[in-house]
């Protein structure tokens, strides 16, 4: 029996831990050999796949419309996909929703105070000091999920709690 792909969504803030959990959630199904499991990280892709995108909203939409595609990819072909984007607009989120198979929006929530504590490369410092410009929650829209699947709220939960909470959905779904 073919594993069944999906799609895990996750969206946030700057810091909120997208790519930690990501990354904790691959380990996880690896453990359990599920199969084929691939991590889209913003940052990488933006990297190579969307370099020449700046972070206007334009080029936002775009970098989500081009991991949306590889997700569509992936998750119709039975790969356990994990995407970790900003994602800011709902309207793109939407649009992956439509596109990839089994999809899971996974908003990961974490207060501003925490996310400028926790902040090492400073950047909600240099944002708020007005030295990045565009910078989500700051100088740039993020619009909060209306019905997401699953909310971890990495300023109260530890990552085995929230990891927890994303395998629960998943087994509960017949997905793993």
């Amino acid at each position: 029996m073919s594993k069944k792909g999906f799609t895990v969504w996750f969206t946030g803030w700057s810091g909120a831990g997208k790519t930690t959990l990501a990354m904790a959630l691959e380990e996880e199904l690896k453990k359990r050999n599920f199969g084929y499991v691939q991590r889209l990280d913003g940052d990488i892709v933006r990297e190579v796949l969307c370099s020449d995108l700046g972070f206007s909203k334009e080029d936002r939409n775009e970098n989500i419309k081009r991991a949306t595609f590889v997700a569509e990819l992936l998750s119709k072909n039975g790969v356990a996909t994990l995407v970790s984007f900003i994602s800011p607009y709902r309207a793109l989120r939407d649009h992956a929703r439509c596109k990839c198979h089994n999809f899971i929006e996974v908003y990961v929530k974490c207060d501003r105070d925490t996310l400028i504590e926790r902040d090492v490369k400073g950047l909600y410092k240099k944002a708020l000091d007005n030295e990045i410009s565009d910078f989500t929650g700051i100088s740039a829209p993020y619009e909060e999920p209306m019905n997401p699947e699953v909310v971890l709220d990495t300023s109260k939960e530890d990552i085995n709690e929230s990891i927890g909470e994303v395998i629960e959905y998943l087994d509960k779904n017949g997905l793993i």
